[in-house]
């Protein structure tokens, strides 16, 4: 949306949240010391105080990890205890009226028909305030947790979630007609059959008769979701993607890379601005940058930093366990990278080491904030911030390090230095997620490949430009 930012509160739903040791922090609220749904609807509430867009969640069905050590930490971290985050968002849209909420889910750990059918139900709940972030999990812990060997490769992970969208799109978009729902007591006539359909689908890897257990919700398909930085990723976000998480170091690294996927999306026949790239990153604020810096440090403290070289060896698939904190580490990111195998997460955290010296595993376990600016005065982040968005970033993802703290913190002194510079919303517009993210309706406009699977004539409410 021109003019401003879209915000998003970032976390995952469970009793820790951050790198390894961070539960330490006498600052941060565990959920386990006060009754969990209040502390979630409270932290929703903070979000929602500040015009934040939604909350979203991130996710994992399975232990990362390369060594049964790094496993043990993960368990003794908390880190482990993750709750089915699809299960919270009625709960949380209760006690909120605009918020939206971003869940995410993998291609492994549910068959398209029944996630169909939730997030249908989601969006009917939640009158249109839900999200999917997509994802094709990297965990080979999260394969043996549904029956299989091994991860496939990324490739074929994302020809996987190919076919998995369409089934979901030939549900959501298809089966129903927008009128369908006739609720005609003189004929005694609720539903008219003839504008329900089955899909009928047989591919490589589903079957799905159909139809859909549900008439057509306020959004059809939920807003979408992706953060790949791999080539299969960028042209999965250009295929499918509404809003994309992208990973670069810098704004001028975020524009090139910003430039690739929207030339991906026009070629797939979608206009460049139909995906909004959003960053995630911490925030430490300050009354001054040296107090910034002194809570930043302090923050970081508290972090066990084998436990954080453990979560970015599972996030990046190279297993930097085995290193002294100050050895470099140029030899082993250069073999990953001329494997063809570089993530984005990598390709990011090496466009952010230092170039003045040989850079180090400490260098790449940097405070998340720091990469993007993120401590500082609201002012200084705000300047920022601005830096960012020239750059094409649409929308931001704001890490929590301390719950509620960060938050807290982001939405009472940020939030209205940006507002004040029209960076961020002061209300909520009317309508539903994806109109008030994307500006462009509340369904997904006639050149999505969704569109195609569509029956019947749109309602007033969808505004496509």
């Amino acid at each position: 949306m021109a003019g401003r930012l879209t915000f998003h509160a970032f976390t995952e739903l469970g009793w820790t949240d951050g790198e390894g040791g961070a539960w330490r922090n006498p600052a941060l609220t565990p959920p386990r010391t006060v009754p969990e749904l209040e502390f979630w609807t409270g932290l929703a509430r903070v979000a929602e105080r500040g015009r934040l867009d939604s909350f979203f969640f991130a996710d994992a069905m399975g232990m990362g990890g390369f060594t049964p050590s790094d496993q043990e930490r993960e368990v003794r971290d908390g880190r482990l205890i993750l709750w089915d985050p699809a299960v919270a968002i009625p709960a949380l849209a209760a006690a909120t009226e605009h918020i939206g909420f971003l869940f995410t889910s993998s291609i492994l750990q549910e068959h398209p028909f029944t996630f169909a059918r939730k997030a249908s139900t989601l969006d009917h709940l939640t009158n249109g305030r839900v999200g999917w972030n997509i994802v094709t999990s990297y965990s080979p812990n999260v394969a043996r947790n549904f029956g299989m060997d091994d991860l496939p490769p990324r490739e074929e992970r994302y020809r996987w979630a190919d076919e998995y969208v369409d089934v979901a799109y030939r549900l959501w978009e298809g089966s129903w007609e927008e009128d369908a729902v006739v609720a005609d007591a003189a004929t005694g006539v609720y539903v008219d059959p003839a504008k329900v359909h089955p899909i009928d689908y047989a591919g490589e890897r589903y079957r799905v008769q159909g139809p859909h257990l549900t008439y057509a919700t306020p959004q059809r398909t939920p807003l979408l979701v992706q953060a790949g930085g791999s080539p299969a990723g960028r042209a999965f976000a250009a295929r499918h993607a509404e809003m994309q998480f992208i990973t670069a170091p810098d704004p001028e690294s975020a524009a090139k890379d910003i430039a690739a996927v929207r030339l991906l999306a026009a070629r797939a026949g979608r206009r460049p601005d139909d995906i909004c790239f959003t960053i995630s990153t911490g925030f430490v604020v300050g009354s001054t940058e040296e107090e910034a810096r002194r809570k930043a440090d302090d923050l970081d403290s508290y972090a066990d930093f084998a436990g954080k070289v453990a979560a970015i060896s599972t996030s990046i698939g190279v297993d930097l366990t085995g290193l002294e904190p100050d050895a470099p580490v140029a030899e082993l990111l250069a073999g990953a990278t001329s494997s063809g195998g570089m993530s984005g997460v990598l390709k990011s955290l090496i466009g952010s080491l230092p170039t003045d010296r040989p850079p180090t595993l400490r260098d790449l376990i940097r405070p998340r904030g720091e990469r993007h600016g993120g401590v500082g005065t609201p002012e200084q982040i705000a300047d920022q911030l601005e830096r960012w968005q020239r750059a094409g970033v649409g929308g931001v993802a704001v890490g929590m390090d301390v719950r509620p703290g960060s938050l807290t913190d982001f939405v009472d002194h940020v939030i209205p230095v940006l507002q004040d510079r029209g960076l961020a919303q002061r209300e909520y517009a009317s309508g539903t997620l994806r109109q008030r993210v994307l500006g462009y309706g509340d369904r997904l406009p006639d050149r999505h490949p969704a569109a195609r699977h569509r029956r019947g004539s749109r309602t007033a409410g969808e505004r496509h430009s």
